[in-house]
C-alpha cells in the first residue's frame, strides 16, 4: 500500500514530461507577437495531427498555403512575406473543424544571436555585473513594433530535441519586458531599428560558459579525437561546457527560422585551445549556415572579440591568441565579420568577464549590417588592422606600422595606452607618443626606453585595454608584430 502513492507520483512526473501536440497548436518561435523576414519565403510551423492537411492563411495577401503534418506532428510551409511595415498581421491556421490564428504578427529584419554569457546577459545585467546605463533604456526602450525578441531557454540535451523547452514567447521593447532581453543582442537590433526604421526581432538562444564545441553535433565533435563525447564522459564536465548539448537542446528546436543572418559573441571557454578554435568555429559557422538552408554558405556572420580580461591558472596570458584566432575566422569564412572590443572596458573590470559597455558592442554589430547588407557605405564597419611593420631607414629607433582601414589617421597621438615595442631582449616597454605620417600613411611608433626595437604589439595580453581608434572612432585591433 506504501508503494502505490510513489508509483502513482513517478507515473504522473513522467507524463508531465511528455509533450502532448495532439490536434492544431503553434510550435515556437511561431507564435503570437513574431517577427518575419521581409520579402522572403519565409519558414512557418507548427503542430498537427500526423497525416492531416493544414491550411495557412496570411492576412497582408490573403494567399492560402497548403501542409501535410509529419509524422511527429509537425507541419511546415513557407509563406511569402512583403516589405517590412509596422502592420500589424494576422495567420490562419486550419485543419478540419480545428483552427487557431497567429496574431500581431510583423515583417521586419530578423537576426539570430547566440554565443556565450556574453550575448546572454540581459539588459538587467548579472549579479554584480551591470549593464552601463541600463535603467535609462528600460525606461526608454525602442518601443513594442520596433523591436522584439524571442529567447531560447536553457536546455542542455544529449539526443537532438525538436521542441523548445522554456520561453517567454516575443517580448517586446516595451518597459516591462524589455530587462530579460540579451543586451548586446537588444542595442544590435535597437541600432538597425533606428537606422532602417523597420521592425527588428531577434531569436537569442546563447548559454553562458559554453563552448564553441557545445554548440556543434556530436558526430562532428566525436570527429576531433580529442575528448570522451560519450554521455558519461560529458558529464564529468560541468553542464555549460559539455559538447554538442546546446546544439541539441537550443539550436536543433529553432533552425531554419528564417532570418538575415548570425551575431555571435562567444570564445571565453576555448581560450587556451586558439589553434583548435579555427576549424571548429568555421564548421560551426557552415554547419548553422547549412540548418538555415543556406547551402550557399554566405549568410553574414558576424562575432564579437572577447574583451580584456585576466584570466589566471594555465590559461594566463594566451587570451590575445584567441582572439587573434577569432579574426582569422572572421576573414576565412564567406560574408564574416567580426567587432573590436578592446577599448570598450574599464580598469577595475580587470577581473569581470562581463563588462558594462554593452550598447556599443551591439551597435559596432549593426554598423557591418548596415555597411555589409543594407547599402549604407557611408557608415564605418571596418577597424583599423595593423597588416606590417618595418625599420625606418632613417632612424633604428623607430618603427612604421602599415595599418589598413585608417583613411582618415588617428584619434590621439599623445597619451596612447596599450601600445609598447622591444628589442632583441623581448623586454617590452610602454609608447606613449606616436605619429601617423601624412606622407605614408604609416604609423611611427617608438620609446626612449628601446634605441633598437624589433617588435610592437598593442593590447596584446589578457587585460591590456587600449585607447588608438580610427577617426571614425572603431578601435584599433590587438596586434604583435616583429620585423622580419
Amino acid at each position: 500500500m506504501k508503494l502505490f502513492p510513489k508509483l502513482f507520483l513517478t507515473l504522473a512526473a513522467v507524463a508531465v514530461c511528455i509533450p502532448a501536440f495532439a490536434g492544431l497548436s503553434p510550435k515556437y518561435p511561431c507564435s503570437d507577437g513574431m517577427v518575419l523576414q521581409q520579402r522572403s519565403s519565409a519558414l512557418v510551423w507548427g503542430h498537427g495531427d500526423a497525416g492531416k492537411t493544414v491550411k495557412v492563411t496570411t492576412s497582408w495577401d490573403g494567399a492560402t498555403y497548403l501542409a501535410t503534418a509529419d509524422e511527429s506532428g509537425v507541419w511546415r510551409v513557407y509563406v511569402n512575406t512583403p516589405a517590412a511595415s509596422y502592420t500589424n498581421h494576422r495567420i490562419e491556421v486550419r485543419s478540419d473543424s480545428e483552427e487557431y490564428v497567429i496574431k500581431d504578427v510583423l515583417v521586419g529584419e530578423v537576426w539570430v544571436a547566440s554565443g556565450q554569457s556574453n550575448m546572454e546577459m540581459p539588459l538587467r545585467g548579472f549579479y554584480n555585473c551591470p549593464v552601463e546605463n541600463a535603467n535609462y533604456v528600460m525606461a526608454n526602450p525602442a518601443g513594442a513594433d520596433n523591436v522584439r525578441m524571442f529567447t531560447v531557454g536553457i536546455d542542455p540535451q544529449f539526443e537532438p530535441v525538436s521542441e523548445v523547452a522554456e520561453t517567454n514567447g516575443w517580448e517586446q521593447a516595451a518597459p516591462g519586458q524589455v530587462a530579460e532581453m540579451s543586451a548586446t543582442a537588444y542595442f544590435f537590433a535597437e541600432q538597425l531599428n533606428r537606422t532602417l526604421d523597420v521592425p527588428v526581432g531577434i531569436l537569442a538562444l546563447p548559454r553562458g560558459g559554453a563552448r564553441v564545441e557545445s554548440w556543434l553535433p556530436r558526430a562532428t565533435v566525436e570527429s576531433y579525437g580529442t575528448e570522451d563525447c560519450s554521455e558519461e564522459g560529458q558529464m564529468k564536465q560541468v553542464e555549460c561546457v559539455r559538447a554538442y548539448v546546446m546544439y541539441n537542446g537550443m539550436e536543433q528546436p529553432v533552425k531554419g527560422y528564417t532570418a538575415r543572418g548570425f551575431i555571435w559573441y562567444q570564445g571565453c571557454s576555448n581560450v587556451g585551445k586558439h589553434d583548435e578554435f579555427v576549424p571548429r568555429m568555421t564548421e560551426l559557422v557552415r554547419q548553422w549556415r547549412e540548418d538555415w538552408g543556406d547551402s550557399e554558405n554566405k549568410m553574414p556572420f558576424y562575432q564579437v572579440e572577447i574583451a580584456p580580461f585576466a584570466y589566471g591558472g594555465g590559461q594566463r596570458g594566451i587570451s590575445a591568441a584567441l582572439r587573434a584566432a577569432q579574426h582569422t575566422v572572421a576573414k576565412n569564412i564567406p560574408n564574416g565579420g567580426i567587432v573590436c572590443t578592446n577599448d570598450l572596458v574599464l580598469p577595475y573590470e580587470f577581473d569581470n568577464i562581463h563588462p558594462c559597455k554593452k550598447q556599443p558592442v551591439g551597435q559596432r554589430l549593426a554598423y557591418l549590417a548596415l555597411h555589409r547588407d543594407y547599402g549604407f557605405e557611408r557608415i564605418a564597419c571596418y577597424s583599423p588592422e595593423a597588416v606590417g611593420v618595418s625599420c625606418d631607414a632613417n632612424d633604428s629607433s623607430v618603427l612604421l606600422v602599415q595599418l589598413a582601414n585608417c583613411p582618415e589617421g588617428i584619434d590621439r597621438q599623445h597619451g596612447i595606452e596599450g601600445l609598447e615595442v622591444a628589442g632583441q631582449d623581448g623586454v617590452f616597454h610602454p609608447v606613449e607618443d606616436a605619429f601617423m605620417s601624412w606622407s605614408d600613411g604609416n604609423l611611427r611608433v617608438s620609446s626612449p626606453d628601446v634605441p633598437n626595437p624589433v617588435t610592437v604589439r598593442y593590447g596584446w595580453d589578457d587585460f591590456c585595454p587600449g585607447n588608438l581608434h580610427g577617426s571614425d572612432g572603431l578601435p584599433l585591433v590587438p596586434f604583435c608584430l616583429k620585423v622580419e
